[in-house]
């Protein structure tokens, strides 16, 4: 068993358990910020510190053990700046980046958002890729990027790093990248009913088949 503190109130949780599990062991009901709770969704940004520790750190809740004398509190939103604009009339050229996220070239290099991303991305590099305009690689590197928003958490410039990478993989998607002939073809057959039967015996499966189905998958180059 370790000590914990959750909300500022000791517990007594067993050894192993994720942020999050040992918030329902202490009998928290998790209604808000627990997401998929596999991991990797981005909803349960957590901010925590050990006992005798000046640092703060940030993780994700559902990925992260618990240690003896943490002092956990949850991160339900973090409040990122979300530019609207119309996909449709903006282009990739090297003024989007400055009309709609200028603060992006503000970035003063210190790497606090590389450092604290829970997916181990390249953040600081994929903002640099931003900010040449070099939108297909700032895509390729924020691919995994689950929004969770730690990285602009800790950003001393303000940057909102799951926007300005958003916007990077839908202006490649939609100028840059070749278009997927096939995929465009099967969006269509969904649309006019014809993979009904496929798509009911794909959800009829049990999860643990449509893991090993999505693990072993064939992914196109």
């Amino acid at each position: 068993m370790v000590n914990v503190y959750l909300m500022g109130k000791k517990y007594e949780v067993p050894e192993g358990l994720t942020i999050m599990g040992a918030m329902e062991y202490a009998g928290y009901q998790l209604v808000r910020g627990c997401g998929c709770r596999n991991g990797f969704c981005g909803a349960c940004a957590t901010i925590y510190r050990i006992k005798g520790e000046r640092e703060l750190k940030v993780a994700l809740a559902c990925q992260t053990t618990v240690q003896e004398n943490m002092y956990v509190a949850t991160l339900p939103f973090f409040p990122l700046e979300k530019q609207v604009y119309d996909i449709n009339e903006i282009k990739p050229d090297a003024q989007v980046m400055m009309q709609l996220y200028p603060e992006i070239y503000s970035c003063i290099g210190c790497n606090a958002c590389t450092n604290s991303c829970s997916q181990g991305l390249d953040v600081m590099q994929y903002i640099a890729a931003a900010q040449r305009g070099d939108f297909k690689a700032c895509a390729e590197m924020s691919f995994d990027c689950v929004m969770c928003g730690i990285c602009s958490s800790r950003c001393p410039a303000g940057i909102s790093h799951p926007q300005v990478a958003l916007l990077a993989r839908r202006l490649n998607g939609k100028y840059i990248a070749p278009e997927a002939k096939h995929l465009t073809k099967r969006v269509k057959e969904i649309e006019d009913g014809l993979c009904k039967e496929a798509m009911e015996a794909i959800m009829a499966k049990p999860v643990e088949e449509l893991k090993e189905l999505y693990n072993t998958r064939s992914i196109e180059k």
